[in-house]
């Protein structure tokens, strides 16, 4: 099926995101009015301790009025790799460093109408680096096992869909090595 963008009209310019509606010609001939938010993307990571423990972020999400706890991700810079801007998240929001920064995962955050794509890795190896958060940003790093983790998604203390998704991608992860191991 063809769809074709017609015009396409920037209507809101932000500092993390822009809006855009288009108008898009449908397979059957109609047209009809799109808006995106279009998003850089972002790398996130599931930082994994020598202890086993899932390095989480608590900060505060003006969009859910609450402090959340999150892996720590950030957004990309113009034309930044993945892979190097989530090596930077990690020491920049939790002081850590990794030997070995490994992709899982990306997904769009929400396809309906976000064109922001997360990468999301795995961070193993940690050693002690610097952090420096962004000026706004007051961070507590908290540390969790992946069951415990879990246990949190369902019972409604993490809610955030990156976190999820990364989370359970990362027991899938354990369990298909648990299962290579034997």
């Amino acid at each position: 099926m063809a769809y074709e963008v017609i015009s396409s009209q920037k209507v809101y310019e932000g500092k993390v995101f822009n809006i855009e509606k288009d108008i898009i010609k449908l397979p059957d001939g109609r047209t009809t009015g799109r808006e995106t938010v279009r998003h850089n993307g972002a790398s996130a990571m599931v930082a994994v301790d020598d202890e086993g423990r899932i390095l989480f972020v608590r900060q505060y999400r003006h969009s859910a009025g609450a402090m959340t706890l999150e892996i720590p991700a950030g957004t990309l810079e113009k034309g930044e790799d993945p892979y190097d801007c989530a090596v930077r998240e990690l020491e920049e929001e939790t002081g850590c460093k990794c030997e070995k920064m490994q992709f899982m995962l990306k997904f769009y955050s929400s396809i309906g109408f976000c064109s922001e794509i997360l990468y999301i890795y795995l961070a193993t190896g940690l050693s002690q680096g610097c952090a420096d958060p962004d000026d706004d940003e007051f961070i507590e790093i908290e540390r969790y096992t992946p069951d415990e983790a879990v246990q949190m998604i369902f019972d409604g203390r993490i809610y955030d869909s990156k976190t999820i998704a990364a989370v359970l991608a990362y027991k899938q992860w354990q369990n298909d090595n648990k299962e290579q191991q034997s």
